[in-house]
């Protein structure tokens, strides 16, 4: 599956309609981008059940500045709507492919009760 660019027009569609989505978000004088690109293309190719999505954070400023992007390229994955991954910097593929790897064998469950149990102890902690 080739990369979909993403906007404040199909960003919540896409990440609520899907089960993994990843974001890639770069800019168009961004050397590191560039690099990346490729690697990023050619890990979609391998994984037609995921989307591969990009954001041009030029194009797209309000969805960088409300996901806070500090740094391009930032990687960000969603699993069942929770952003689980989270990293700015160019990955090799091979390390691309073992977030993927982590991302399919994570306990959604798992993660939604530590995030419950976060959100307890903030409370508690008002």
């Amino acid at each position: 599956m080739a990369t979909v660019d993403l906007t404040e027009q199909n960003l919540e569609e896409t990440v609520n309609g899907n089960d993994i989505v990843i974001i890639d978000f770069w800019a168009p004088w961004c050397g590191p981008c560039k690099s990346f690109g490729p690697i990023y293309e050619e890990v979609s190719e391998k994984h037609p059940d995921i989307v591969f999505a990009k954001i041009n954070t030029e194009q797209e400023q309000a969805i960088a500045a409300h996901f806070q992007i500090r740094s391009i390229p930032t990687l960000m994955i969603f699993r069942e709507q929770v952003i689980i991954f989270a990293e700015a910097g160019m990955l090799p593929a091979n390390a691309l492919e073992e977030v993927i790897g982590q991302v399919r064998t994570l306990d959604m469950d798992k993660v939604r009760e530590d995030i419950a149990e976060g959100q307890r102890e903030l409370e508690n902690q008002s």
